[in-house]
């Protein structure tokens, strides 16, 4: 059996990227522990700074179970070069669908995250049956729609 993980993503506004990963992900906030009544608490009960402590949700959670939990930890610093990684979001269909099928797919939800607060960064095709939009995250974090 594999590890249990969360996902940590450093951010500046983490309710922003709360909000904005949720939606683009289909998941939900996440509830504070049991015995606590915000997050807050539970992280002043770790014995974190007062002036550490963000406002707002900062976790997600796929309400499904099948994807990792995420946190959005605040840090002073803004991110400064490209991604090592990224996330690729599959929108396309399958892939024995007919390919201008796969692409309006892939454009409409590039469209639906613009909404949310990404930005298109374009458009690419990799051979003759490949189609994803690159985009940006709120706080410029690279990902991809295929």
């Amino acid at each position: 059996m594999g590890a249990a993980f969360q996902l940590v993503v450093d951010c500046g506004e983490a309710e922003v990227m709360a909000r904005f990963w949720a939606g683009a992900l289909g998941y939900e906030f996440a509830l504070a522990p049991e015995g606590f009544a915000t997050w807050k608490d539970f992280y002043r009960r770790l014995g974190v700074p007062e002036e550490e402590l963000g406002d707002g949700v900062d976790r997600i959670r796929d309400p499904e179970g099948r994807g990792p939990d995420i946190w959005f930890h605040v840090v002073p610093e803004g991110k400064v070069v490209k991604n090592r990684w990224h996330l690729d979001i599959h929108a396309s269909g399958d892939w024995s669908d007919p390919i201008e099928a796969r692409i309006q797919r892939v454009d409409a939800e590039a469209a639906r995250l613009a909404e949310l607060g990404a930005t298109i960064t374009g458009a690419f095709e990799e051979g003759l049956d490949h189609y994803a939009v690159g985009m940006k995250d709120p706080e410029g974090n690279e990902f991809d729609i295929n």
